[in-house]
């Protein structure tokens, strides 16, 4: 599996967003991520596994807790796929506005 697919696969339950959206804003122990969404601490561990294979989140282990954070450059990939889309998008766009424009005006009617 690539790692865009990684990536994917890590964001696509509801329940590691929100624990990425709460790394956003600052590192976090494992009962601070699950406490807010009602998990339990060996499930958030499985989901914390996840996001770190995908190479979204980091840890380090501080006295006996184990701290996460969101990994510097986790999200260049999904930037990287979206712009070269967007790139393809736009590049359609242009053609069709340059072939519209090719059209006499009097058979636009």
């Amino acid at each position: 599996m690539g790692a865009l697919d990684l990536i994917f696969t890590a964001l696509a339950d509801p329940g590691r967003r929100a624990m990425v959206e709460r790394l956003c804003a600052r590192p976090a122990s494992v009962k601070e991520l699950a406490e807010p969404i009602g998990m339990r601490l060996p499930s958030a561990l499985k989901h914390l596994r996840v996001l770190e294979d995908g190479g979204l989140v980091a840890s380090r282990k501080m006295g006996r807790e184990r701290i996460y954070a969101i990994s510097p450059g986790a999200f260049s990939p999904i930037n990287e796929w979206v712009a070269q889309r967007q790139a393809a998008v736009n590049a359609a766009f242009d053609r069709l506005a340059a072939a519209l424009a090719d059209i006499p005006e009097d058979s636009q009617e």
